[in-house]
């Protein structure tokens, strides 16, 4: 006799199987296949429900028409194609790599102001905000509902009424446990508030894996923002455990062409409202042959190639001196691990930056095999102690640096939409080799000492088995 358990037994296998089938079609890469097939096989019932929220693959979806990029890139390109003698001696490979794969254009004239904690982004941010003339867009993965998001929704209000236009994109997930009341009081004061890939049922499934993590800023098309910090208390003040480091960018002249084309392209996909006027770009002033090249490099997971990951890669292995990093998460990638051990290898000073206590307990123990496994190979890590390093930047030679919002691990590699400014200048590269080396002084090196300490058997399998689900935090 045929039972419903039976029934649903049976009904669970087919489901299991036919999610096995489709990981192995997707021809991901091996180390995440094998990640969700184990789930699969060694989670009953969870592993399925993972699977449906955060395993399905979006890349072969088409993320935006081709003639509606070719607009959207129109006016950034016309800029692009009015500079003259725009090469990198260095980097150029790089730079056309970029510019052919991503439409990551390369401009010079260009300047940037590093902003290392949230006193120094709220204030620069808020005062460009108050002398808006003409539109104001911010794009960022947590606006939150708390004080800091209050100021910067009273500011964005105010300057809507006076006639500005406001353009305001976050992440439906990222703000999950902002109320709606929240935004809605921004759009009754004439803001234009839109959320990335809100997540609803039964659509939740498809949505939830692949954020909108990028923080962009653009106002009146001549100062823009790029970088790791939200708009939210903690950026800030940091949390009741710790305090916050982070870095952000002020970027003046031609390279916020990049960032704005980089938005609009954002807005034209959660609204189908396509912005190319040229009042969008204005004509830069003040920045005269800086001799910085600078690139705005997005990535999404619709890409066939990791841009931004690629150009970690080519940074470290052609490495001649030296490749510092800062990442809260390091969870790297296969081609990123053997671009660090390659690098390190070959005598290259490699150094990585991560905080001694994380925010995320899983990541942090899934994190620690991969950190043996680079020192190994020569590579110097170092422990932050000064609070929570949120920072996302790397630098190099003194002749190539970028910051954004990429953390180093397989989530903003391949899952995110993220947003880095690639720079290839000697003197704004030194300027991040010097905060890095600012950083520095509150940090302890995983030395000998540390990694002779006995670790428990038990911890020391678990951590193991962690890092198999690497692929998939």
């Amino acid at each position: 006799m045929i039972t419903i358990d039976s029934l649903l037994f049976v009904a669970y296998v087919i489901v299991t199987i036919i999610a096995i089938v489709t990981v192995l079609m997707d021809n991901r890469q091996p180390a995440k296949t094998v990640a969700w097939v184990m789930v699969l096989m060694f989670l009953p019932i969870v592993g399925i429900v993972l699977y449906f929220f955060f395993g399905q693959n979006i890349r072969k979806e088409k993320y935006i028409s081709r003639h509606s990029l070719d607009l959207l890139t129109k006016r950034s390109m016309l800029a692009f194609a009015e500079q003259k003698n725009l090469k990198s001696e260095r980097y150029n490979l790089l730079v056309t790599y970029f510019a052919s794969q991503n439409w990551a254009l390369p401009f010079k004239d260009s300047d940037m102001e590093i902003l290392t904690d949230g006193y120094q982004f709220v204030q620069n941010m808020l005062h460009d905000i108050a002398n808006a003339h003409h539109h104001i867009h911010i794009e960022m993965y947590i606006f939150n509902d708390d004080a800091l998001g209050n100021i910067f929704a009273d500011a964005l209000i105010d300057k809507a009424k006076q006639g500005v236009e406001v353009r305001v994109i976050y992440d439906d997930v990222g703000c999950w446990n902002v109320k709606n009341s929240f935004y809605e009081r921004m759009e009754e004061g004439g803001v234009r508030v839109y959320p990335f890939m809100p997540v609803h049922f039964p659509a939740f499934t498809s949505k939830v894996n692949y954020r909108n993590h990028r923080k962009l800023c653009v106002i009146d098309g001549k100062t823009g923002y790029i970088g790791g910090m939200n708009i939210a208390d903690r950026y800030v003040k940091g949390t009741a455990k710790q305090a916050w480091r982070d870095t952000h960018l002020r970027i003046t002249g031609n390279a916020v062409y990049g960032i704005q084309k980089a938005f609009l392209v954002d807005w034209y996909f959660v609204t189908g409202i396509l912005i190319s006027s040229k009042t969008f770009y204005p004509e830069q002033n003040g920045i005269k042959d800086s001799g910085a090249i600078m690139q705005i490099v997005t990535s999404s997971p619709v890409n066939e190639l990791a841009d931004i990951m690629h150009g970690y890669v080519r940074v470290l292995l052609e490495a001649k001196k030296y490749v510092y990093i800062e990442t809260p998460y390091f969870l790297p990638t296969e081609p990123v691990m053997f671009a660090l051990k390659n690098a390190a290898l070959s005598g290259v000073d490699v150094r990585i930056m991560i905080p001694r206590k994380g925010d995320a307990k899983l990541v942090e123990w899934a994190s620690r095999s991969f950190i043996l496994e680079v020192i190994e190979a020569g590579v110097k890590v170092y422990l932050y102690n000064a609070g929570f390093n949120h920072s996302k930047l790397m630098v190099s030679d003194d002749g190539i640096a970028t910051c954004g919002s990429t953390n180093v691990d397989f989530r903003s590699f391949e899952n995110n939409m993220e947003a880095n400014l690639f720079v290839y200048d000697t003197q704004h590269a030194i300027k991040m080799r010097q905060l890095f080396e600012k950083d520095l002084e509150n940090c302890t090196i995983v030395d000998d000492d540390m990694l002779n300490i006995r670790i428990p058997f038990l911890q020391r399998l678990w951590e193991s088995l962690v890092r198999l689900l690497a692929p998939l935090l």
